[in-house]
């Protein structure tokens, strides 16, 4: 605890802060009014302006100025010139506060510490999420500054119900999270609940953003890939969200906003929905859920048609091979489903400047060749295709990778059993979607399980936006 002994208070946020060791932490000694201060600063944090600026108004203060001073309140009220001022108590506090960009001031006599929040981020510019453009739209995205992101919401949003409460998180991180969410629209219990598990949360860092996040906050289950949350790196969804009565939890140091409640059927939208005419809307839901269904189930149920050429009706005789292909179906959908996800792979680490040859590469290997070679069937290669297609039609990766994952274990199961495979790998894909535990503690299946015909309706129909913004 800090006290009224200014020595003491020096030597114990030295010890704290480490100064000694860190170059980066700039202790200053200073002296106005006839009395001791101590001015702690984090290089490259810091708005060096303003820092210059509160240090000459300080310098300017007369002896009798701060003895008619009485508490540490007064002390930043009448002499800090700045509006975002905060007091602490404890030596742990006030290293947070340094740490995360904050000045930090102790003067002789006073027996609490001033924060001045002057922080100046590195910060990337406002651009719109390359995983996430829209034809019509702002043309902005969150970036890795909280700040920032909270002030691109309120911009969609000028309301006083607009609640943002800031919490802790990480015993050695420290990382500032947000609990956003529009009070008198919003679940109160599933906020109150939220409230409590970021607080419970006794993990010592977030390495990995709001992933880690999100695995603090659900119950383990490593081996489910269907995702527990949405995410999105757009102001006008998050702030969509927002306004029909769901959570948003941003953290500092990641563009993601996390979207709660989310259940499967949450995943058919997307904001390009809402940049065309109702009908076009519901026709680009409707095709987005389609494809999803057949990314997922084509290639499984093509290589049963394979396997039962004989017994296919004669509409669907397009399907059988006229020859047997000298490396089984079976084995070249799962070397081409590999290679595609090499590709995808190695398209993250590709320069921007090679990526012409990349594609070429790609092309090389899924294409002529390939057939010419006679290593791949045509038809192979033209299902696989649809399906890589299909893999970008939902806006969601994690959704798109949990699919990718059932529609390889349905490939093993029908190759291994045929028909009973199929319908075990579907059963398998029910299962997992039944047993999906959400951050919010709600149904996976919901709307359909618990049954709210409105909502459910919402999300297979585009409604217009008189109809729907109630």
């Amino acid at each position: 605890m800090l006290t009224q002994d200014h020595s003491r208070n020096v030597a114990l946020l030295d010890q704290t802060l480490r100064i000694d060791n860190s170059f980066d932490i700039l202790p200053r000694t200073l002296e106005f009014g006839g009395r001791q201060a101590r001015m702690y600063t984090i290089d490259g944090m810091n708005e060096d302006n303003v820092v210059n600026k509160i240090v000459e108004t300080l310098f300017k203060l007369e002896e009798a100025q701060l003895n008619e001073l009485k508490t540490t309140r007064e002390l930043a009220d009448k002499t800090v010139p700045y509006g975002e001022v905060d007091l602490v108590d404890n030596e742990r506090d006030f290293a947070v506060w340094v740490l995360s960009g904050c000045v930090g001031l102790i003067v002789e006599g006073f027996d609490e510490g001033v924060v001045i929040d002057v922080r100046s981020h590195p910060a990337r510019p406002v651009m719109e999420p390359e995983n996430d453009r829209v034809l019509r739209g702002p043309r902005e995205g969150f970036v890795e500054t909280l700040v920032v992101n909270t002030a691109l919401l309120r911009r969609h949003l000028r309301d006083p119900a607009l609640t943002m409460e800031a919490v802790r998180v990480g015993r050695s991180s420290r990382s500032d999270v947000v609990l956003c969410y529009m009070q008198g629209k919003a679940d109160q219990k599933l906020v109150e609940k939220l409230r409590a598990r970021l607080n419970g949360i006794g993990i010592n860092t977030l390495t990995m953003g709001v992933e880690s996040l999100t695995e603090c906050l659900t119950r383990k289950q490593w081996w489910n890939p269907f995702p527990r949350a949405r995410y999105t790196e757009r102001p006008d969804t998050a702030a969509a969200c927002v306004a029909e009565g769901q959570i948003i939890l941003m953290m500092d140091n990641s563009p993601a906003a996390m979207i709660l409640p989310t259940g499967i059927f949450d995943f058919l939208q997307d904001t390009n929905d809402y940049s065309f005419l109702p009908v076009t809307g519901v026709y680009l839901r409707w095709l987005r859920l389609l494809i999803t269904v057949l990314m997922t189930v084509l290639t499984p149920l093509w290589m049963m048609a394979v396997k039962y050429n004989d017994r296919l009706p004669e509409f669907l005789s397009f399907l059988a091979l006229e020859e047997t292909p000298t490396i089984p179906v079976f084995a070249q959908l799962v070397v081409i489903e590999i290679v595609l996800a090499a590709l995808r792979m190695a398209s993250l680490n590709t320069p921007a400047a090679l990526i012409g040859s990349f594609g070429i590469v790609g092309a090389l290997l899924l294409g002529e060749v390939a057939v010419i070679s006679e290593l791949l069937i045509p038809e192979t290669v033209l299902m696989m295709g649809f399906v890589a297609l299909g893999n970008f039609a939902q806006p969601s990766h994690e959704l798109g990778y949990a699919l990718t994952f059932v529609r390889m274990i349905t490939l093993v199961l029908v190759w291994l059993f045929s028909f009973w495979g199929f319908v075990a790998g579907m059963a398998i894909m029910l299962l997992l979607i039944s047993v999906t535990k959400t951050v919010s503690g709600t149904s996976y299946w919901y709307p359909l399980i618990p049954f709210n015909g409105r909502a459910l309706g919402r999300l297979f129909f585009r409604v217009p936006i008189k109809h729907d913004n109630s």
